[in-house]
């Protein structure tokens, strides 16, 4: 298969209003992984900063740091070079201009991704968006639960609930899209709002748990086929069960190393 990358220009003329098939992306976190994923019809991968939690056993992406993220993007974008893919900035490194200049242009060019994420409006990261897009590094953002921001938010939930927060949101939106976004992840937000937003928006939404009526959904490759022992979040339907895939494969593999260990007699050795 002949694979057709994608760049921000065509992105962001995949609005769903325009005619153009859904965007589709999958977080992913290795090498091998990302190979698989460089010989399908994926849009988009992003290496996010949930590496901490699926794959380094953190409690959350706080504890996540620029160089765990040069690592995986670095790995993933070796196994998917026809693959457009987004790095997550994690958490601290872009909590001033400078710093934030300082840490991207780092991440951007170790990893060799073709873009960069953020979550969050302030006026700190818009003006940092400015600079990013100014030096030539595409920059993605990410409204809603920002997980990053788990503690100073309360917690998991669905935003865009009551008017005040939607009138935030929706303020926030623009704004990204007017620092230079060329795209816009919308996590657990009403499925309301995220219509909403999709419509106004000049750019693509990409929702996760926001409904159907985005340009776009990304889900986590581990949930999507449940490789770990937990329950997916709710809006995540998994379409395989490669934990009980695995305990089956090594279950086989020793009952078949006992069988080899067997003495001609029928008598078993026990193995060290």
């Amino acid at each position: 298969m002949t694979k057709v990358k994608l760049n921000t220009r065509k992105i962001k003329k995949r609005k769903l209003h325009l005619g153009k098939k859904p965007l589709s992306m999958l977080t992913c976190y290795d090498f091998q992984t990302a190979q698989l994923m460089d010989q399908t019809d994926l849009d988009l991968i992003l290496v996010g900063d949930s590496v901490g939690n699926v794959v380094l056993g953190y409690d959350t992406t706080v504890e996540v740091t620029l160089q765990d993220m040069i690592t995986f993007g670095r790995a993933v974008k070796k196994g998917a070079p026809q693959t457009f893919t987004v790095v997550d900035l994690p958490f601290g490194t872009y909590a001033t201009v400078s710093s934030g200049l300082k840490n991207s242009i780092e991440l951007f060019q170790k990893t060799k991704a073709e873009a960069l994420k953020l979550e969050g409006a302030s006026k700190t990261f818009l003006k940092l968006i400015g600079k990013l897009t100014d030096v030539g590094i595409p920059v993605m953002g990410h409204l809603g639960l920002t997980p990053q921001s788990v503690h100073q938010q309360g917690g998991y939930f669905t935003h865009g609930k009551t008017t005040p927060e939607e009138v935030k949101i929706m303020r926030e939106a623009k704004a990204l899209e007017e620092a230079g976004c060329f795209a816009l992840v919308l996590e657990c937000v009403t499925p309301k709002l995220a219509k909403r937003i999709s419509e106004e928006l000049t750019i693509p939404t990409i929702g996760i748990g926001s409904g159907v009526d985005t340009d776009g959904q990304v889900l986590v490759i581990n949930d999507l086929l449940k490789m770990g022992p937990l329950r997916p979040p709710q809006f995540c339907q998994p379409v395989a069960d490669f934990f009980e895939l695995k305990r089956q494969g090594i279950e086989i593999f020793l009952n078949d190393v006992q069988k080899e260990e067997k003495d001609s007699d029928g008598s078993s050795r026990v193995s060290q």
